[in-house]
């Protein structure tokens, strides 16, 4: 366990002892519909976790390596972008499947493009968006979201 993780978990450990301390009962309510929530959801984890594994098992590193992380790599920024425009996964599942995809061969730049626009550019979810903040909004925000995740990827290829 690195340094940043067990400090994340120190910080953690004292929050709780601090909600406990303040209210025991509040601490201990949160506590249990938290648990009750990630029950709801463990079954949709489990599928998509299972779905990108057999994806992950039926693509081979050589497919992978070739597209993104082949020599045109703005044209494979381009195309991981909009992929994960249009791609609705859990950004807890997200971060190792993007670590998933490096290790086989894949280019900084697609693989940060793809992450990027999975977290913050939402096609999928435009109409809920639309309908909750107006048209004009989810659109702007949609397509500022793109353009920063795009020089968020090309600033993570110069720097790494």
């Amino acid at each position: 366990m690195d340094i940043f993780t067990k400090g994340l978990w120190v910080i953690t450990i004292m929050g709780f002892i601090i909600s406990m301390k303040k209210d025991k009962k509040k601490t201990i309510d949160s506590m249990k519909r938290s648990k009750k929530m990630m029950g709801s959801m463990a079954g949709e984890i489990i599928s998509i976790l299972f779905l990108i594994g057999l994806i992950l098992t039926f693509i081979p590193p050589e497919l992978i390596k070739s597209y993104l992380g082949g020599s045109n790599i703005l044209l494979s920024t381009m195309i991981s972008a909009f992929l994960g425009s249009v791609t609705l996964i859990p950004a807890f599942i997200a971060f190792p499947l993007v670590g998933s995809i490096i290790d086989m061969g894949a280019s900084i730049m697609p693989a940060v493009a793809f992450l990027t626009t999975l977290t913050m550019v939402g096609l999928v979810t435009f109409n809920l968006e639309k309908k909750e903040f107006g048209k004009k909004f989810a659109i702007t925000r949609n397509v500022f979201s793109f353009g920063l995740a795009i020089i968020i990827a090309i600033l993570m290829g110069v720097i790494l």
